[in-house]
């Protein structure tokens, strides 16, 4: 710990914290753009990018993000102008994200699955006029309509069968031909290829690293309609340094590389327009130096090839996805042993999950939290965690307070052990939200990050999430956490995932409701799970309902989601209310 930590404030996490990690270690504000640029400056020739087998190495992903940021300033993208990505995971979006803010703009981050109503309310919010996106018609056929509805003026128009390897980039316009928009010749269809046909010398801009901001991420945020959180460039650039920091400090196996050489190889399944993987995948990956395999979407078959024929050592994911690799029907006939390091993040790790990934693979899988807010990393657990403190979120990053605060009194800060809400202060939270100053001024209050998470801190610093305060069950009066009782159905061996949600309960308030998804081949009845969790909760905690699913909703992301299945219960209700009404 160095001079500058022992003169802090008696922070609980600060005697707990990795020998090699110094909390106070500075943590400079620069441009993110200096992130790639020192990348390609150490690795040069080194593989980047690696897409469904055709690579990028960092040298050409350097030359490119040049001459894609060349281009969009000739067509009027400069300081502080939004672009909006309309992409899957392709090459296309690292060159995109980098050329915008090599360009001087602001990257705002569209999920290729939106509703036609989301995306209208996200373009006019952002007040975009400029998307990029590729030629597929899934994806272009939302966007030619936005062309007709929204205030959006021109698409960069990126070709899927330029970034594929020999003999593909041949074949896939022939056997994909019906999946293929035809782009219109018009002055507001513009080629990705004319827009990098130049000298690749874009002109130099001066970028305030404190106060420009890189990426417009919108998120629900703890309440409301989604809003454009604004993380600046030094927001971005802080949390990939602490991420790194905190890698570095892993605890290596002999022949295990040491994080910065160059030689890891990243999977990138998780979607990069999501602000994890945006943080954990592409800006953590560049910083290392790694090769970032990316597949456009998660299959699980693709994803179990990939990790074993690829070696793969580092694999951040979210829960579920490494719960449907515990669940492969055929896991043992895969070799996972080149997995090294895992952060989960996005969602509660069950303790279950955790553990059976890590026997599987003999890698280290630690828990984060953050939200988008914060770029999204505040807290991480060390690689070796003890046994008592298993189910934490682990401890804050450098340069990361985190408080817990009273419901009640919102500014006052609660001692270790007592439950309240999770506050972060820390050089990755966002300037705020997006013309929305009433909204900012509710989320940060005295410096703090208010999260909307029911937490408690423990006397050595780590922090256990209890649920989200909007997703707490009030029942008879008491509050029902989510989280604990999904915990204790997870200790089921025939459950692969469950959710559970409160219901409107005219007795109640609320009611618990349980959907579960057992595993393959196996069998369970309601009762038969009551009976199992008869003592590990409390008769209010106790689901009152328990339904069964072949598959259970899913985020872009892979979290499961617990929004989805309320909607779909306010749905049945307002069904039934209007058939009632109707007889």
């Amino acid at each position: 710990m160095g001079d500058a930590a022992r003169k802090l404030p008696d922070y609980p996490w600060l005697a707990s914290y990795p020998p090699t990690v110094d909390w106070a270690m500075p943590i400079p504000a620069r441009p993110l753009t200096e992130l790639l640029e020192g990348a390609v400056a150490r690795h040069g020739d080194k593989p980047c990018l690696n897409f469904l087998g055709k690579r990028t190495s960092y040298r050409e992903l350097g030359g490119l993000v040049d001459r894609a940021a060349r281009g969009f300033q000739a067509i009027g993208v400069g300081k502080g102008t939004r672009v909006g990505l309309f992409l899957p995971n392709t090459p296309y979006y690292v060159i995109a994200f980098f050329a915008i803010l090599k360009a001087g703009g602001t990257v705002v981050n569209f999920n290729p699955l939106y509703a036609e109503r989301e995306l209208i309310h996200q373009i006019g919010d952002s007040d975009i006029d400029l998307m990029v996106t590729l030629d597929l018609k899934l994806l272009y056929g939302k966007m030619a309509r936005m062309l007709a509805e929204t205030g959006l003026k021109r698409l960069v128009i990126c070709r899927m069968a330029d970034i594929l390897p020999f003999p593909k980039n041949w074949l896939f316009p022939i056997a994909k031909r019906a999946e293929i928009a035809a782009i219109p010749r018009d002055d507001r269809h513009i080629p990705f290829a004319r827009l990098i046909a130049n000298d690749g010398r874009p002109t130099p801009v001066t970028i305030d690293a404190q106060e420009d901001v890189a990426v417009l991420q919108y998120t629900g945020g703890t309440t409301g309609v989604p809003k454009g959180a604004m993380l600046t460039h030094a927001n971005l650039y802080a949390n990939t340094i602490q991420c790194a920091t905190w890698y570095a400090a892993k605890e290596r196996k002999p022949g295990e590389g040491g994080g910065e050489d160059g030689q890891e190889r990243m999977l990138g399944v998780l979607p990069l327009f999501h602000v994890f993987a945006m943080t954990a995948v592409m800006n953590f990956g560049l910083h290392l130096g790694a090769e970032i395999v990316l597949l456009p979407r998660f299959e699980l078959e693709q994803v179990m090839r990939t990790l074993q024929t690829e070696r793969i050592t580092l694999f951040p994911a979210v829960p579920t996805i490494y719960t449907a690799i515990n669940h492969h029907k055929h896991l043992e006939k895969f070799d996972l042993s080149s997995i090294r390091f895992c952060m989960s993040g996005g969602a509660p790790l069950p303790l279950e999950v955790k553990e059976a990934f890590e026997r599987t693979t003999g890698c280290t899988l630690v828990e984060g939290y953050g939200l988008s807010e914060c770029s999204p990393v505040a807290t991480v657990n060390p690689a070796v965690l003890h046994s008592d403190k298993k189910g934490s979120i682990g401890l804050p990053l450098p340069g990361t307070i985190v408080e817990i605060v009273s419901l009640d009194e919102p500014r006052r800060v609660l001692p270790p052990g007592e439950k309240g809400e999770v506050c972060i202060r820390g050089p990755q939270v966002m300037k705020g939200y997006w013309r929305r100053p009433a909204e900012t001024a509710e989320t940060l209050v005295d410096g703090r990050l208010h999260t909307g998470d029911v937490g408690v801190m423990d006397e050595d610093g780590y922090t256990t999430i209890v649920d989200r305060i909007k997703d707490m069950i009030l029942c008879s009066g008491f509050n029902v956490y989510p989280r604990n009782v999904e915990e204790a159905i997870y200790l089921h061996p025939a459950v692969a995932e469950c959710v559970v949600a409160g219901l409107p309960d005219e007795y109640r308030g609320q009611t618990v409701k349980a959907y579960v998804r057992l595993d393959d081949g196996k069998s369970l009845t309601a009762e038969e799970l009551i009976a199992f969790l008869k003592d590990k909760l409390s008769p209010i905690e106790m689901p009152k309902v328990v339904e069964f699913r072949q598959e259970l909703p899913k985020t872009m992301i892979g979290k499961l989601s617990r929004k989805a299945l309320l909607d779909e219960e306010h749905g049945k209700r307002s069904a039934a209310a209007a058939k009632g009404g109707a007889a």
